[in-house]
């Protein structure tokens, strides 16, 4: 629902830096707890004057502060909260002892106040509420990956004898085999060696959209050797929406921001979307929706009324469309046209005998595009990003255009780069459909928070200033 598997797709900075956070207002809230129950008892844990006036205040900021100036220090580069996490509590429990020692410093010869003898057992409480914290982390992020919140699907391309050392190797939980592409076998021999490997086996000549579709792919992993043509399968790749990185086996070692620990990559084409970044997307697309839904629930109450009167139900229109990484889903719609028989596919034109008497009015004025924003509470879409179109009309410009498919590196949104640029309404026009999917490859290149902001606030323009269908 909230896409947390697009958070953390390319790197766990997001989580490491949450991780921190927690650790150290666990360290505060573990000072402010003893310097009230030191003397007095838990009716009064909610004296904040007790904490203020008693000798562990200056101390506590200096500590939790120096905590965490050490930690992003340490831990900035990290990006794989596996390797973070090797021997963490080693790692914190030196960085809360430094950080102890510095503040103790600090109160003694220039503040010139006494530590009190219960240090002793504050410091055994510390160490104690650390390890807890940590655990509780790790727990946390285990719980995110079993139950496929942050897990990576992924697409193994290479030859055979890589793709099984791939396989039987020990692998990172959050790391998915769902399926792979054997490039030095043929069909009969693939038949043969199936029942070697865990995961189901497929060759280029198939649909690969399909594939990247049914399997929930997230990732396509190029296994790099000697025996791979790079240049050849990346040009069949490139097309695809979902992340593409390349896995050197040729060089291994042990050191930080590896693959499984040991392999070198590099991130051929990855989709900006992923991170904080990301999370503050997903936050603002939630509370607009709500909001926006909550002020146009009125004339979405109307208009539906006037749709039943004019021709009884249903009132919403259901359609399959194509989303983040080619994954379909049922986009929602205001009915505007009359319930009668007629090839789904064809898009609405200008003066169209299908259309109902309030459906113009709707369409013109997008109202019918209103009940997008549970689409958007769902995760399906965002507010902002590429229109999604029709998973036929999807299939169809795809064989026209190389690029057309990385629309679908980002949520689909109801407003888009595109669209504040006039590039509304039908697409039966191919060059039409080019420069839209220009205006689309351009948004997901360049894209920030400000950038959406800037496509919100011209929308609202544009839907009085370019009337369209």
């Amino acid at each position: 629902m909230f896409r947390l598997e697009k958070v953390f797709q390319n790197d766990d900075k997001f989580f490491i830096f949450n991780s921190n956070l927690i650790k150290c207002l666990s360290i505060f809230i573990m000072f402010y707890l003893f310097s009230i129950l030191e003397k007095n008892s838990i009716y009064e844990v909610f004296n904040y004057k007790i904490y203020r006036d008693s000798d562990y205040f200056i101390f506590s900021i200096l500590s939790v502060l120096i905590f965490y100036l050490l930690s992003v220090i340490l831990f900035k580069s990290h990006k794989n909260f596996f390797y973070y996490n090797n021997n963490i509590i080693k790692k914190d429990f030196g960085c809360l002892l430094i950080s102890l020692l510095i503040s103790i410093l600090i109160l003694k010869f220039y503040i010139n106040k006494n530590i009190n003898t219960n240090f002793i057992v504050l410091i055994f409480f510390l160490f104690i509420n650390l390890f807890f914290f940590q655990k509780l982390i790790n727990k946390s992020y285990s719980f995110l990956v079993k139950k496929n919140f942050i897990q990576k699907n992924i697409l193994l391309i290479g030859s055979y004898e890589n793709i099984k050392k791939v396989l039987n190797e020990k692998k990172n939980e959050i790391y998915i085999y769902k399926c792979c592409i054997i490039i030095d076998k043929n069909k009969n021999e693939i038949k043969k060696i199936r029942t070697d490997l865990r995961v189901p086996i497929f060759n280029f000549d198939e649909d690969i959209r399909s594939l990247l579709e049914y399997h929930s792919l997230g990732q396509i992993w190029i296994l790099k050797d000697n025996k791979l043509n790079l240049e050849k399968t990346l040009n069949i790749v490139i097309k695809y929406s979902v992340d593409i990185i390349i896995l050197n086996l040729l060089k291994v070692e042990k050191n930080s921001n590896l693959i499984n620990s040991k392999y070198h990559f590099e991130n051929y084409e990855i989709s900006k979307f992923y991170g904080i970044n990301l999370l503050l997307k997903i936050i603002l697309d939630k509370i607009l929706s709500l909001f926006f839904l909550f002020i146009t629930s009125p004339l979405l109450l109307l208009s539906s009324v006037l749709i039943y009167f004019e021709d009884g139900f249903p009132i919403f229109f259901t359609q399959d469309r194509t989303g983040w990484d080619g994954r379909r889903f049922k986009i929602y719609k205001l009915r505007t046209l009359k319930n009668i028989k007629f090839i789904k596919t064809d898009q609405v034109t200008k003066g169209d005998s299908r259309l109902l008497t309030i459906g113009k009015f709707l369409r013109k004025f997008s109202i019918d595009e209103l009940p997008q924003f549970l689409n958007v509470l769902k995760g399906d879409m965002s507010i902002v990003g590429p229109r999604p179109h029709m998973v036929q009309h999807d299939i169809y410009y795809s064989n026209l255009f190389n690029q057309f498919l990385k629309r679908n590196k980002a949520n689909p949104g109801l407003t888009g780069w595109a669209q504040v640029h006039g590039l509304r309404g039908p697409t039966n026009d191919f060059k039409l459909m080019e420069r839209r999917m220009e205006y689309d490859l351009w948004y997901l290149n360049n894209w920030s928070i400000f950038l959406d902001l800037r496509i919100i606030l011209k929308t609202f323009v544009i839907i009085f200033k370019h009337k369209g269908v």
